[in-house]
């Protein structure tokens, strides 16, 4: 006989019984993904994080044949040992901060929602690494979930982000035989519990430390040749921009946009975060605070290329005051409304 290409399932008692039990409707399943990190802070873990991370074809457009050469020959050869020093110096007691900030959000949904009398049981995945989604789905069907929400922690959605993490769902589902039913959550850039967490961290921060000449939002690059083939995402960005200038009204003249961790040769959307924090400091800007919205959880590319490199660049250029306003990682009020939005979506399911 042939091996099955789909996975084992559990045996059922009662697959063949002509008038089986009623089947009992158990919890819901919800599972955050969000995008992953090296296992340790070392050249060899993140060299087999950047082979899976940039080996997606979403990630990179590039041709795969000619990609590979490139990956294989010379990213993987050098940027790993560049990398290490740098997860070395934001690494946390518990691990890397963008698993430990997930796992926050993670335990903080679950709570929220157990405490709205929801049924449900809440799993985190990551697209690239551990734990893996493969191994987040299996452990809510494992509880009994046959009913499952997909939550990338994207708000912004991108195909290079959002769509891969449905990308995996889809593929691990194809290896199974009794699959569970989906929901899918796009976007949430515009949800007025996200915007709330923007605005309090800004309003907090402000209060304890004053406020800046400028209030820079940094979002995630993407190569422009991606927005005019379709992406949303600059349009995702700049509403969630809009809607934070109007909630902080007079101070919404302090807030401006740019986009940051570029790769490759190619252009990307611009204005870029760093070259500007340059111009403003040779142009006489003092004292500037930059926050991340479109990353729910501190990481390599807000603790240390925000935090670390932007802040040196704006010194090194004459600026006097340079503040990062940490993500929202797990803040409960942030944990709670997104539990809220969550709920929202299990319309019929609860």
């Amino acid at each position: 006989m042939f091996k099955s290409r789909f996975l084992p399932e559990p045996s059922d008692p009662e697959a063949l019984v002509s008038v089986p039990s009623p089947r009992e409707a158990g919890p819901v399943g919800v599972l955050l993904i969000n995008l992953g990190t090296p296992d340790e802070p070392t050249a060899g873990a993140i060299r087999r994080y950047l082979l899976e991370f940039l080996s997606d074809p979403r990630v990179v457009e590039i041709p795969q044949w000619i990609w590979q050469i490139i990956l294989r020959g010379a990213v993987l050869v050098r940027r790993p040992a560049k990398l290490a020093p740098r997860y070395k110096e934001i690494w946390l007691e518990q691990g890397s901060p963008l698993l430990v900030y997930s796992h926050h959000l993670t335990d903080g949904v679950a709570q929220h929602l157990e405490a709205q009398g929801v049924s449900a049981r809440v799993a985190l995945g990551m697209r690239y690494g551990n734990p893996s989604v493969a191994n987040a789905i299996d452990d809510l069907r494992q509880q009994g979930c046959e009913r499952i929400v997909v939550v990338p922690l994207y708000p912004q959605y991108a195909a290079s982000t959002t769509a891969t993490a449905f990308d995996k769902v889809a593929a691990y589902a194809a290896c199974l035989r009794d699959q569970p039913e989906f929901r899918f959550i796009k976007r949430f850039n515009t949800l007025p519990a996200y915007i709330d967490g923007l605005e309090q961290q800004v309003r907090q921060y402000w209060a304890k430390n004053g406020k800046p000449e400028h209030l820079l939002l940094s979002f995630h690059g993407l190569p422009r040749v991606t927005v005019e083939q379709g992406d949303p995402y600059h349009r995702d960005c700049m509403e969630t921009a809009k809607l934070l200038r109007e909630r902080l009204g007079a101070d919404g003249e302090r807030v401006h946009v740019t986009f940051q961790s570029r790769f490759g040769a190619q252009e990307w959307l611009k204005p870029y975060t760093e070259p500007t924090l340059r111009e403003w400091a040779r142009k006489g800007v003092k004292s500037v605070d930059v926050m991340c919205p479109g990353f729910l959880a501190d990481c390599l590319e807000t603790l240390e290329e925000i935090q670390m490199q932007c802040r040196d660049a704006f010194l090194e250029e004459g600026g006097a005051q340079f503040r990062y306003i940490p993500c929202l990682n797990g803040d409960p009020s942030w944990a709670a409304g997104l539990a809220g939005f969550i709920r929202a979506q299990l319309g019929g399911w609860v």
